[in-house]
């Protein structure tokens, strides 16, 4: 369970700093479909929090079926074995409908967790 526990916290972090950014900046759907700069800034924490979340255990993944812990993990390898066929509309309503709630929900599974020693 540290694993996982270290896993979530990250997610969270990651998830918090990506939102955080967009925020401070302004960063719009429209210039998330436009601008290439703007692409290179999310998709790298976005690859973060999937290469995290594919590393979840199984076990906490049942425990947890309501969290889309393969769409994200999805759409990680996506974004790393295609990411020139990157669809720039899907990933700007995944940062800005879904992350949230995402973020959200490990948080509680994170205030679940037992505290290990």
């Amino acid at each position: 369970m540290r694993d996982d526990r270290l896993r979530l916290e990250r997610i969270v972090d990651m998830g918090e700093k990506l939102l955080d950014v967009v925020d401070k900046r302004g960063i719009t759907a429209e210039e998330l479909l436009s601008d290439t700069e703007t692409q290179w800034l999310v998709s790298t924490p976005l690859l973060a929090i999937g290469e995290q979340t594919n590393k979840v255990s199984q076990e906490l993944v049942d425990s947890h079926a309501d969290i889309p812990w393969l769409q994200v993990a999805g759409l990680r390898h996506r974004l790393v074995h295609d990411y020139e066929g990157t669809n720039w509309s899907i990933i700007a309503a995944v940062l800005f409908d879904d992350l949230r709630p995402f973020v959200d929900q490990v948080k509680g599974v994170l205030d679940d967790l037992p505290v290990e020693d």
